[in-house]
């Protein structure tokens, strides 16, 4: 995201399907439901972080830069986040306008937007759970080769790469062939 859109959003003037999208997420976070809203159940947003494409598309629409996730989700953070700033303190200290804390949101900008791995595996839950094993190449052959009664007789190795992240050196015993968000797959 540019300097001059970040001052942009700062001064109030982001686009408006922007703002639109940015305050319905942000909902749970002023109203003290949760303090991230990738973390709540009902978000767009955590939709969108957890790999269903349409959501992933809308936010890209929103910010009208549809294009690579990578760039758009660290756009849309951003975003969240300096609209989100909370703003004024009343007489008995609480804010004006609930949300981040200065420190949270110059901690989000210093990301520039970038979620770290470990936060987003949080958002891909499903593949600790349909993934079967989690773990580096090595790892997840020594549990296929350990637990080879359990696969197919067909299926020759047990890595599968994980996909619609930047997930760096995990590998998932299972290749999931349905969207990672929703009901898990039958067994």
């Amino acid at each position: 995201m540019m300097a001059t859109d970040l001052t942009r959003i700062r001064d109030g003037t982001p686009g408006s399907l922007s703002a639109m999208a940015a305050y319905i997420d942000l909902n749970p976070v002023r109203a003290g439901v949760t303090g991230d809203p990738k973390d709540y159940r009902f978000s767009g947003y955590r939709e969108a972080m957890g790999g269903s494409k349409q959501a992933r598309e809308g936010l890209g629409l929103a910010l009208g830069q549809p294009g690579e996730w990578a760039e758009v989700s660290e756009q849309y953070r951003q975003l969240l986040y300096v609209s989100g700033e909370s703003r004024g303190i009343r007489e008995d200290g609480r804010p004006v306008r609930p949300g981040f804390s200065y420190e949270a949101v110059e901690a989000v900008l210093a990301l520039k937007g970038k979620l770290p791995l470990n936060e987003v595996l949080r958002c891909r839950v499903r593949y600790f759970t349909d993934g079967a094993i989690l773990g580096s190449r090595a790892f997840v052959e020594e549990a296929f080769l350990r637990h080879r009664k359990h696969f197919s007789v067909r299926r020759e190795s047990g890595a599968r790469a994980m996909k619609r992240a930047e997930w760096g050196d995990l590998f998932a015993a299972r290749q999931l062939r349905v969207e990672v968000v929703g009901p898990p797959s039958p067994a």
